[in-house]
């Protein structure tokens, strides 16, 4: 069974092996999960201020904070 907690922590581990950070198609691409369920992990991280975001074009370049 996945939880939240284990959704999260597998989100954080590719974010913290790709120090340039990755966009939303990225990640789902990589966990093979739903493109909304990774929106809400990311958004529950960044309220939590563990990740932050720069926006390349269209795109939302997520990676950990204090990060590039």
């Amino acid at each position: 069974m996945v939880t939240n907690g284990n959704v999260e922590k597998l989100v954080l581990g590719f974010l913290r092996k790709n120090s340039d950070g990755l966009t939303i198609t990225e990640l789902v691409s990589m966990s093979k999960l739903s493109r909304s369920t990774v929106r809400v992990v990311l958004a529950r991280l960044e309220g939590g201020e563990k990740i932050s975001f720069r926006e390349i074009g269209m795109a939302k370049v997520y990676h950990l904070e204090g990060g590039k």
